[in-house]
C-alpha cells in the first residue's frame, strides 16, 4: 500500500529535519557498506589454508596439526567477515558539538510530539 502525498512530505520533513539536526548520523545512515575485496580474498585463502591442514591432520593421525587447521579457518573467517581496523572506533570516539547535554532549540522528540499533537488537532476538525 502506498503513502498518500501527506504521509510522503512529513517523511521527507522528517528526513530533512534528521539531516540538519545530526549529520553524522544521516551519512552513517545513508552510506553503503564497501566490501573490502582483499581482506574477503585473504580469508578465504586462510579458510582454504586450514581447511587442507585439518583434513591433514585427520589423516595422518597429527592432532597438533588438525588443531591449527582449524584455528587457521577460524581466523580466515573472521578476517573475512571482519570490517575495516578502525571504522568502529572512529565512530566511538567522535565527539559532540557542544558535548553531552548541551541545550539544543528544542529536542527531536519534542518536535515530533509537536507534531503528532497539531496532527491530531488538524483532524479533529
Amino acid at each position: 500500500m502506498p503513502l498518500s502525498e501527506y504521509e510522503q512530505r512529513m517523511l521527507q520533513q522528517m528526513e530533512q529535519q534528521l539531516r540538519s539536526d545530526d549529520p553524522r548520523l544521516a551519512s552513517a545512515l545513508a552510506d553503503k557498506p564497501r566490501t573490502d575485496v582483499r581482506r574477503l580474498s585473504l580469508g578465504v585463502l586462510l579458510f582454504l589454508l586450514g581447511l587442507g591442514g585439518l583434513v591433514g591432520g585427520v589423516a595422518t593421525g597429527w592432532v597438533w596439526l588438525g588443531v591449527l587447521g582449524f584455528l587457521a579457518m577460524l581466523g580466515g573467517v573472521m578476517l573475512a567477515i571482519s570490517g575495516p581496523r578502525g571504522a568502529a572506533g572512529k565512530r566511538s570516539r567522535a565527539k559532540k558539538p557542544g558535548g553531552p547535554g548541551a541545550p539544543t532549540s528544542g529536542s527531536f522528540m519534542q518536535r515530533q510530539e509537536d507534531r503528532w499533537n497539531k496532527r491530531n488537532e488538524e483532524r479533529g476538525r
